[in-house]
């Protein structure tokens, strides 16, 4: 089976189930949302840096690949941020669990967007101008948000469908 370009990204950070349950912890979710404006600013910063600006940038992506590895497991994942992380999980496993027509459209018009947001973005860094740079991060940022809260809504549609997705959500202070 044809793998998703999506799942080929997940496999590149190494996902596996015990990362994808320290990111389903919000502060994971919530934090992850300043990569972006972290690498925008160590590029941009080549003009008071010079080369020096890679370290920075080095420091960036480092953040990006341990960011979900170094939040502990959620005591709760009944919360906006863990079910839009596991239903990217159901996403990226669409092709094995299909998922309903209905949300298959949408998440590729926001990977879009946000794809040239990022194009916005790389332009505006080239040319060091505040204004594509700014808004290529803005709708970067806002196409990913809005693609995690289409997430939700398809984990909640599937989460009955796989007894292991219906498993991700849990609330440890209740017991």
């Amino acid at each position: 089976m044809r793998k998703t370009f999506e799942s080929r990204i997940a496999k590149l950070f190494r996902m596996s189930d015990e990362t994808w349950a320290r990111h389903a912890n919000p502060w994971s979710v919530y934090t992850r949302t300043t990569a972006l404006p972290l690498i925008s600013l160590a590029v941009w910063s080549r003009v008071w840096l010079g080369w020096w600006c890679l370290a920075g940038v080095a420091v960036a992506l480092l953040w990006t690949w341990f960011n979900p590895r170094i939040f502990a497991r959620p005591r709760a994942t009944d919360n906006w941020a863990s079910k839009g992380v596991f239903g990217e999980r159901v996403w990226l496993a669409r092709r094995t669990l299909s998922v309903p027509e209905r949300h298959r459209f949408m998440p590729l018009v926001l990977s879009v967007c946000s794809g040239i947001g990022l194009m916005l973005l790389i332009w505006g860094l080239w040319r060091l101008d505040a204004w594509p740079t700014v808004t290529g991060n803005v709708l970067v940022i806002l196409s990913k948000l809005w693609f995690l809260d289409r997430m939700v809504w398809i984990y909640e549609d599937m989460k009955d469908k796989n007894p292991t997705y219906r498993g991700w959500v849990y609330d440890e202070r209740e017991r």
